[in-house]
């Protein structure tokens, strides 16, 4: 991801010791809690980054100095139990556990309206049973009339929806012994014993499936916002769209993928 380039330590001449992986060196051998608060003020510019993309969903009373608290709490856990013998950078491991903090703190809030989640909900068991009786993505035309509204609700329906979808497709899928995987998770190496890796590939696989099933516009969206780390304006700029549109496009391809999902009896998160 371009925007995260300035903490991968890409800027250390080939002449020079790269301190970083010293401190990752020295930290895991001697638990120094001056080395990990090195480390924390390193990636600390990781949290802004994250806090930066999903305040742009979130209403104005939430305070984005909260958020940043809670994403820097989700960045000492990830410093704490990222394992750097891993092939996987840390700053793709650090982004999933800094927005995880983040939104179980706003779930605890429950800040999102009840009727909204209904909406929500609704929405994704419409698109998911239009989808399996039709065999393919059910148009906007088709999903208005299964919900009795007109275009012009249904679009209302999506902005508002796209407003409070903070949870997106991060902890989409959750397994039966509570482990989750996002969208950004497929392109991890996980570790962990061998039921829990079967049991994650398998939804892996499922998530994938989804993915490829999405109408084309949704499935370039979902590939820019999650895997390139564009940010909604600049994907529709990408588009030739409005910022509103690609939120729009953005939060039709999130609920397919649950309701598709669903349908399939994958437990996803709420």
């Amino acid at each position: 991801m371009t925007p995260l380039r300035a903490g991968d330590g890409s800027h250390v001449t080939e002449t020079q010791p790269d301190p970083v992986r010293q401190w990752w060196t020295e930290f895991k051998e001697t638990d120094s809690r001056e080395i990990r608060d090195r480390l924390i003020l390193h990636y600390a510019p990781l949290v802004k980054y994250v806090v930066g993309r999903m305040a742009a969903g979130l209403p104005p009373n939430v305070d984005q100095s909260d958020l940043a608290s809670y994403g820097i709490l989700g960045l000492i856990d990830a410093i704490e139990r990222f394992d750097p013998g891993r092939d996987i950078k840390f700053e793709t491991y650090a982004i999933s556990r800094v927005k995880g903090a983040i939104i179980d703190e706003l779930r605890s809030m429950d800040w999102v309206p009840r009727s909204l989640r209904r909406r929500a909900r609704e929405l994704e068991e419409v698109y998911g049973r239009l989808e399996r009786e039709a065999q393919r993505a059910p148009t906007d035309e088709e999903v208005a009339r299964a919900l009795g509204v007109s275009a012009d609700e249904y679009s209302k329906i999506l902005s508002d929806l796209g407003r409070t979808s903070v949870v997106a497709l991060d902890e989409l899928i959750v397994g039966d012994k509570g482990d989750g995987i996002s969208v950004l998770e497929t392109i991890e190496d996980r570790s962990g014993d061998p039921s829990s890796l079967f049991e994650l590939e398998e939804m892996k696989d499922l998530l994938g499936e989804a993915i490829r099933k999405l109408p084309e516009r949704e499935k370039l969206v979902v590939a820019l916002y999650y895997y390139q780390g564009l940010t909604l304006k600049e994907i529709g700029s990408v588009l030739g769209v409005t910022e509103s549109r690609a939120s729009q496009l953005h939060t039709k391809a999130v609920l397919r993928l649950r309701g598709g999902l669903r349908t399939a009896g994958v437990v996803v998160a709420d």
